[in-house]
């Protein structure tokens, strides 16, 4: 049951792993450490999942049981509870969502006052769960949805947009978007297409995970054959967003976030704007380049927002597509919020998507490459590549085979290797029992040498460890 912690938030087959029981166990072991930290009352959100709301009625029966007042919020996007936590006289929240998994994985984000928990403050819940030695009280539980409230704040924030002109197309996936996303969109003026509005846990279109090319092959083909302006999809609990441009392109998180940081940084020079190691350099250097102060940061929704708040961070982002504005915004992830101030951005420029960003230099890259990795291995393995390419960058160039030398090794998360002309990445999941792994160079030949030489670097510390 303990593998169900996870780093940002605890998630696992219901009925499996994740039970009513066990539900009502951490909302006791949650309330428990509310006790500690002072708080009295939370909001609590649920995506359309099938198993939402019985695992709604087992965490309100195991707070309230611990002393913990409960403000229902219903059925709605993770966004939409993150917004509760800055509306109403609440001390934290809890989100039972899924997110991107498969129907059958239901789970939990948990936040204290405004922040979500993650790492230890999670593996704290799980300890606390675990003794069994829960703080007690008799909670009370009301009523309140949100989503109004949250379209009313939205329509306010860009009432000033005129996007009239523009026809977008949104793809929900049937998740939890569909409650909200077209009628947000609308709001701009805009005319809009909606792909798979219906909410529906099961997911029967296809997976709601914009970061798939799969599951964004019906909104590139409607973006190409109405001839859109945009198309945007969303993962389940809509925290993250996809973008495909009028060409049907996609535009990955990194190629987001510099059409997002130009606009920012055009009235707000010198802000400082966060990404993860996984994104490109050329959005760092596009930063720059525009007046920011650019920061690389570990991945993660919830080590980016800490990173953001220590940082102050406007605007930070992820290739995931999780979209933090802290510019006019709240600072949290929020995919809806986020297509409000992409359509914003064409409607004031008046330009196609394509054309914001087609003075970016054209590079080699790609996807994350996911490689199998036992969870008791996978971060001493990485620890063991990161040493030999410290070792290598201090005392000798790249071997002949691997072009120029080693620029820099960055070690925030994982191991980065830079070289002048591209990068490569080996960092261990949070999630997943596996090693992410990504390349960006200069050419198709750079990126080849670039690939072979970090991963013979970890073939080599894998046949070290299995001695």
């Amino acid at each position: 049951m303990s593998g169900i912690f996870r780093e940002y938030d605890i998630r696992g087959i219901v009925g499996k792993e994740l039970t009513e029981a066990v539900t009502e166990r951490i909302g006791r072991a949650f309330a428990t450490l509310g006790h500690e930290k002072g708080v009295k009352a939370v909001s609590v959100g649920r995506d359309g999942r099938p198993s939402s709301p019985a695992l709604r009625d087992s965490l309100i029966r195991g707070l309230t049981a611990g002393g913990l007042n409960v403000i229902d919020i219903g059925v709605c996007p993770t966004p939409v509870l993150y917004f509760s936590l800055f509306q109403l006289p609440v001390d934290g929240g809890v989100m039972i969502t899924g997110s991107h998994n498969a129907s059958e994985y239901n789970g939990l984000k948990l936040c204290v006052g405004k922040e979500a928990l993650h790492g230890e403050e999670i593996q704290h819940v799980r300890k606390l769960m675990e003794a069994g030695r829960f703080s007690s009280g008799a909670g009370t539980v009301s009523s309140r949805p949100m989503l109004s409230d949250y379209l009313g704040y939205l329509k306010k924030s860009f009432a000033s947009v005129r996007a009239d002109r523009l026809h977008v197309v949104i793809d929900c996936g049937n998740g939890a978007a569909a409650l909200v996303a077209k009628e947000a969109v609308e709001q701009l003026g805009c005319r809009v297409t909606g792909l798979f509005c219906e909410l529906d846990g099961r997911f029967p279109n296809h997976h709601p995970d914009p970061t798939v090319v799969d599951n964004l092959q019906d909104l590139i083909k409607t973006v190409k054959k109405t001839g859109a302006d945009v198309g945007i999809g969303y993962d389940g609990d809509a925290d993250r967003i996809g973008a495909v441009d009028e060409k049907g392109n996609i535009l990955w998180g990194d190629r987001l976030m510099v059409v997002y940081s130009r606009d920012i940084l055009a009235s707000r020079p010198g802000s400082s704007i966060i990404s993860e190691v996984k994104a490109s350099q050329s959005l760092y250097d596009d930063i720059q380049k525009h007046g920011g102060r650019p920061i690389m940061w570990k991945t993660g929704h919830s080590l980016i927002k800490a990173k953001m708040k220590a940082e102050s961070a406007v605007l930070a982002g992820e290739m995931s597509g999780h979209m933090f504005f802290a510019d006019r915004y709240f600072g949290y992830d929020d995919a809806i919020y986020a297509s409000c101030r992409l359509i914003e951005i064409l409607a004031k420029t008046g330009k196609p998507l394509s054309a914001l960003i087609a003075d970016l230099p054209v590079t080699s890259v790609t996807p994350e490459i996911r490689v199998d990795c036992p969870d008791t291995l996978k971060f001493d393995l990485v620890k063991r590549v990161q040493a030999r390419f410290v070792e290598r960058a201090k005392s000798r160039p790249a071997r002949r085979d691997a072009g120029p030398a080693i620029r820099e090794v960055v070690t925030i998360d994982g191991v980065r290797v830079v070289f002048d002309d591209g990068w490569g990445l080996i960092r261990a999941s949070n999630t997943q029992p596996a090693l992410v792994l990504r390349f960006e160079a200069s050419s198709p030949e750079r990126l080849a040498a670039i690939r072979t030489l970090i991963e013979s670097e970890l073939e080599e510390s894998r046949r070290a460890f299995a001695r």
